[in-house]
């Protein structure tokens, strides 16, 4: 098998460090250049030793290496629309960070793009690449605890808005500036922006498409100008009830740059889930067990979470949808459905009220 031509548009969300080695690493895979508009972001780069070369655009990268076949796009939300549509001025197939955006009308003009390009848009969900998360997946799809009656599932991190400030931004994590609710300060953008995964693995185990959704956030833990601290109820279409957590609940050290240390007790990151059916009851911990320990650099009872390489496998996928033209699972198509629940959470924040969805 030859190896895919890749590329990285931008070096500024928080998963593109996790690409780094799995691009470097991966034999299926030739790593041929990234694109980076930050002088800071991009001087670090080219300390990591993976000897990439660097470009100030994305245009000037994908004019310089026509051999590129595939774009890792890493920008910051409000960035994606113009770099896709660079990625399909020049006909390379994308893997978009996992919010493409939250304006739908722009999501509808991103699927337009794509499809008259003839072009692949894989969306980065990684937790399909879970093994604990595919096996839960598995086993409630099998009808081994009979019919879904109701799943429970937390996402909850630390808040990343320290070493990526434009999360922190709402013109830049949600796409504009929007008041979470009347007479509050805070905008949409923060911890629900983040989070698309529960939301997603949600339809995927019932197979099923939101009724309604209810939600509501509670006050800041944190002196930010976006939401940190949420939670998500209602109804799928197939009568199943859920409710769901995916707030910024984890403290975190302010760094600059993500490090050891910068996860303070109990830990990091945690995704749960419980899903109960007519016959039984599935719970899962994706990412545990952990390793606790107490020191440096900050002397605090800290927790390194385990990490599965998610990103092989989603990269495998990646790899060989391009080479035999297949339609990714997670296309923008499919995940278009997630975005929009999202946003209908969001509407309901503002209201006091469910939203019901199409």
């Amino acid at each position: 098998m030859r190896q895919v031509n890749m590329a990285i548009c931008s070096l500024t969300h928080a998963h593109v460090r996790k690409y780094y080695q799995t691009l470097h690493d991966n034999a299926k895979l030739n790593w041929v250049a990234v694109s980076c508009a930050d002088r800071a972001i991009a001087d670090h780069f080219k300390t990591l030793g993976y000897g990439v070369p660097v470009y100030e655009s994305t245009e000037e990268m994908l004019r310089a290496h026509p051999e590129i076949e595939g774009v890792v796009v890493a920008s910051e939300n409000s960035r994606h629309f113009e770099d896709m549509a660079l990625c399909c001025k020049y006909g390379k197939d994308m893997l978009s960070m996992k919010v493409p955006t939250f304006d739908l009308a722009e999501y509808d003009r991103m699927i337009e793009l794509v499809e008259k390009a003839g072009v692949l848009c894989q969306v980065e969900l990684e937790m399909h690449y879970n093994p604990t998360a595919r096996r839960a997946l598995e086993l409630a799809q099998s009808g081994a605890i009979g019919e879904l009656v109701s799943f429970n599932a937390t996402n909850i991190t630390l808040s990343p808005v320290w070493a990526f400030p434009w999360q922190g931004v709402p013109e830049k994590s949600y796409g504009r500036r929007v008041p979470l609710r009347p007479g509050d300060a805070r905008c949409r953008g923060g911890a629900l922006s983040d989070h698309p995964h529960i939301f997603d693995m949600l339809r995927w185990i019932t197979g099923s498409d939101y009724d309604y959704v209810f939600a509501d956030a509670a006050e800041n833990i944190r002196d930010i100008p976006e939401e940190d601290l949420l939670y998500v109820t209602g109804r799928m279409k197939n009568g199943c009830r859920f409710l769901l957590d995916p707030s910024w609940s984890r403290l975190e050290e302010k760094l600059e740059r993500p490090g050891p240390g910068w996860e303070r007790f109990p830990k990091r990151m945690e995704v749960n889930y419980s899903i109960v059916g007519t016959k039984g009851v599935i719970q899962a911990d994706c990412f545990g067990p952990n390793v606790y320990f107490c020191g440096g650099p900050n002397d605090r009872y800290t927790i390194q979470y385990t990490y599965f390489d998610e990103w092989v496998g989603m990269m495998d996928e990646f790899c060989d949808c391009i080479l035999h033209r297949r339609q990714p699972k997670i296309n923008l198509q499919w995940h278009r459905r997630t975005v929009e629940a999202m946003v209908r959470c969001y509407e309901s924040i503002a209201s006091g009220q469910p939203v019901h969805l199409d």
